[in-house]
């Protein structure tokens, strides 16, 4: 992998990029703001041109119906096919509700990715469950809800997401908001609100003082953040009703002094509203605009932000940012519109992390699943387990800084790659393209590369160089030398003159139906393309 040694341009910033539209830039930006786009994806934004196509990624579309119950025909008040979110738990079949609902949550959530279309919103989804994780939330409706927040603000508006996420019942729970309150304030959520979710630290400015913020902000909002609770957890949700609510009697009514560092502000009691008027204050600090700009940038383009990028593009995307009122959608759209984005510096250096790898796969190739309720969940359920066993398991973030590969020097992304994960990816990488992986509980159709379905697709389906060609195209976000398209084609078409693929494959276009032309066809291809998705190549964006 060479994610890690690249030389990034010195002068592109925000520059709106005007040069050729090409389909290597097209698959570019598809890549980068959705998982897999497939081949007909590809062709669409190469014809629609680069400002339609950015347009289309941030089309407003309706937040998709709620997940139902797929799996589990004992619950007394969830039919088979109805939802499941706002209906009470029984205490004798407690386990049996959560786990169902929990593979319900969590299958729906990667059968979005799988149905997402031309639209970035489940990847800024992912990014905002990167940017304010939760984990051991024991309540699947909790995390619909928290999942239900992050799509509906994917590029709306960053101060109004943190007001919500702050008192909403999963984070209140994984921070344990739901235990501060004045006798014995908890400053976890304090803490995290100001170091990883708003402004950052900064350098070491003295003990305690940490440039951006320091102690006694902490302290300080903890006070202001007393009050809130949760309920409707598990047992205690009789009726199906959960949420957050604010106890006047638990908060701190206090007069709270900030640092200088937030010009001394003084708050004062304002009951439920307190904590949205504390947003407010910290982000009245220009620092949280580049902060949070830093990460989109590490999120969509490069790790790596040295003083040029930081003065050319993170300083003019925050800039855009804070003139539009924090709303992500202008400051992000100059990013992915930009030259500096576009840049061949930029392409194959992300490791796609283990979610994106996995629907590279099932979305490029247009992995089919079977029609029944049930198997269609458990096709996506079993994407997850998949993705759980490398390491990025949805809805259990391992560190409340999120995945190592967004924030951990000096290897960020090359932190998907280890000694358990990258056995895996050559193994799922092989299984979808050989015998296929059955769902969850083995009922349904194989899920299996779709070999044929792809090559029809292709411009030239019957030239074997230009079958390579536009593989490496599709599946590849980098050219490759031509000795690599030669060793490629050597399996496509082992040992015989290219006549021979030719002859093949229009044998099999005029008669599609016989095994007999079909067959062959297909191994040879599916042969290709097993060997192109165990590559290094494919597993870059």
């Amino acid at each position: 992998m060479k994610a890690s040694t690249t030389t990034l341009p010195l002068t592109t910033g925000l520059i709106p990029y005007t040069g050729p539209w090409t389909f290597e830039l097209a698959a570019h930006l598809l890549r980068r703001t959705t998982y897999g786009p497939t081949l007909t994806n590809i062709k669409w934004a190469l014809g629609q041109g680069l400002e339609a196509t950015v347009e289309k990624l941030f089309e407003e579309i309706p937040l998709p119906d709620p997940p139902v119950n797929a799996f589990y025909p004992g619950d007394p008040n969830v039919p088979i096919g109805e939802t499941w979110i706002e209906e009470p738990y029984f205490n004798n079949i407690l386990n049996e509700q959560a786990s169902y609902r929990f593979r319900s949550v969590t299958s729906w959530t990667f059968g979005l990715m799988w149905q997402e279309g031309i639209s970035i919103r489940e990847k800024l989804t992912l990014f905002w469950h990167n940017h304010v994780p939760v984990n051991a939330v024991e309540d699947p409706k909790f995390l619909y809800r928290y999942g239900a927040l992050l799509r509906s603000y994917a590029w709306g508006n960053f101060r109004d997401l943190m007001k919500d996420i702050t008192i909403d019942p999963a984070m209140l729970r994984y921070l344990n908001g739901f235990q501060n309150q004045k006798e014995a304030p908890n400053e976890n959520y304090a803490r995290e609100l100001l170091e990883l979710f708003t402004i950052g630290k900064g350098p070491l400015a003295a003990p305690g003082d940490y440039t951006n913020y320091n102690e006694q902000d902490v302290q300080a909002m903890a006070r202001v953040l007393s009050g809130w609770t949760v309920f409707g957890l598990t047992i205690e949700s009789t009726d199906g009703t959960f949420g957050a609510e604010f106890h006047p009697d638990r908060h701190d009514d206090g007069t709270k002094v900030l640092s200088d560092h937030f010009n001394n502000e003084v708050i004062t009691d304002m009951g439920d509203q307190e904590y949205k008027h504390l947003i407010d204050i910290i982000f009245q600090q220009e620092e949280v605009a580049r902060f949070i700009c830093r990460k989109l940038y590490r999120w969509f383009v490069f790790y790596q932000i040295n003083e040029v990028v930081e003065t050319d593009v993170i300083a003019p995307m925050a800039q855009i940012l804070l003139s539009n009122d924090f709303e992500i959608k202008p400051a992000l759209q100059a990013l992915l519109k930009s030259e500096h984005f576009f840049d061949a510096a930029f392409a194959g250096v992300i490791i796609k992390n283990p979610v994106d790898f996995l629907m590279s796969i099932v979305k490029t190739f247009e992995v089919e699943t079977s029609t029944g309720l049930d198997e269609i969940y458990d096709s996506w359920y079993r994407i997850w387990g998949f993705s759980r066993k490398m390491q990025m398991s949805y809805f259990e973030v391992p560190e409340v800084a999120g995945w190592q590969a967004y924030y951990r020097e000096p290897l960020y992304y090359r932190n998907w790659l280890n000694a358990s994960t990258l056995p895996l990816r050559m193994d799922y990488s092989e299984g979808f393209c050989d015998a296929g992986f059955f769902p969850f509980q083995a009922n349904g159709q194989v899920m299996r590369v779709e070999a044929l379905k792809l090559l029809d697709q292709l411009d030239s389906p019957d030239d074997p160089n230009a079958v390579v060609e536009e593989c490496v195209r599709l599946l590849f976000p980098k050219p490759i030398s031509q000795e690599r398209k030669d060793a490629l084609k050597a399996i496509l078409l082992p040992g015989l003159p290219d006549f021979e693929w030719t002859v093949e494959y229009q044998a099999y276009a005029a008669d599609p139906a016989n095994p007999a032309v079909a067959n062959p066809v297909e191994a040879k291809f599916r042969a290709l393309v097993r060997s192109m998705v165990t590559m290094p190549d494919f597993f870059l964006s």
